[in-house]
């Protein structure tokens, strides 16, 4: 991964006012961390955590009350900056109307995308977002499963450098999620940058490296997931092809060096099973 810094968030605020401009509420307190190009990068916190003010910041939404935001070197509020980003929001508004080939030709000319190219970028993504065989149906039709991987789609059309998804996977089966996650593992091997906003914990586990938990506004803990996942007080090991029967030598070795231990079959995650048993690999 490459280590460029490509967000740059220091001792960020936003206090929302009265009518009276007194200050009401503080949605996000002093905040600060970095992401890296080609990171996926996760946010994780409780409803009113301060998750989705934090993105309307990123985006330039919302106007800091205090702190500094860089994205990719420039202000979010820079018109070239927003160019680069794609975003997802929580709820996409979609024209019932149309379809998504035609949905995503409207926000095609608002990039100034014409032609071939925007063709076949349009094509491409309705074939990534698995709407190949429901690209000419209207998308009032759609489930909100469907209607999700309309929006994700117009969240790559402009090709963006960072991808911001708030609950990308909100009304999709197992299916779904499972190819959203690996769409958005592909994004990041092509040195995209991920920001993903999700109250699906392992959502964030499969595919994050790096998360901030958030909590009234406040982080109180970031950094890689793994290092913060790890229990350094216990050490696990996996053996495949030896039965239970053999354990008691290990268990000798583990006893007589102050150790405790607890032995039987793991169990591998429902949807893992699931998606197993359909000829899909986690």
């Amino acid at each position: 991964m490459n280590e460029e810094q490509v967000i740059s968030v220091e001792k960020l605020e936003k206090v929302f006012k009265d009518f009276w401009l007194r200050p009401k509420t503080r949605a996000v307190d002093g905040i600060s961390f970095s992401v890296k190009r080609g990171e996926v990068f996760g946010l994780l916190g409780p409803n009113g955590s301060g998750k989705s003010t934090t993105i309307k910041l990123l985006l330039g939404l919302l106007k800091p009350t205090s702190g500094v935001i860089s994205i990719l070197g420039k202000s979010p509020t820079h018109t070239a900056t927003k160019h680069r980003i794609g975003y997802l929001p929580e709820l996409s508004y979609l024209y019932k109307y149309l379809t998504p080939r035609e949905t995503l030709r409207y926000y095609a000319g608002l990039f100034g995308m014409q032609g071939k190219h925007a063709e076949q970028r349009i094509d491409n993504l309705i074939a990534q977002v698995g709407l190949a065989n429901a690209a000419d149906r209207a998308v009032g039709e759609f489930s909100k499963g469907m209607a999700r991987r309309v929006g994700l789609a117009q969240a790559l059309l402009n090709n963006p450098e960072i991808v911001i998804l708030d609950e990308p996977t909100s009304g999709l089966d197992p299916i779904g999620r499972y190819d959203v996650k690996q769409l958005i593992k592909g994004l990041a091997a092509e040195g995209k940058t991920v920001i993903l906003s999700s109250h699906l914990l392992s959502e964030i586990e499969d595919v994050c490296s790096s998360v901030i938990v958030l909590s009234q506004g406040k982080i109180i803990a970031q950094g890689d997931l793994y290092k913060i996942l790890a229990e350094q007080n216990r050490v696990r090991l996996d053996i495949e092809g030896m039965s239970l029967d053999a354990l008691p030598k290990i268990a000798e070795e583990i006893t007589a060096a102050g150790g405790k231990y607890k032995a039987g079959h793991p169990r591998m995650p429902l949807e893992e099973y699931f998606l197993k048993k359909l000829g899909k690999n986690k």
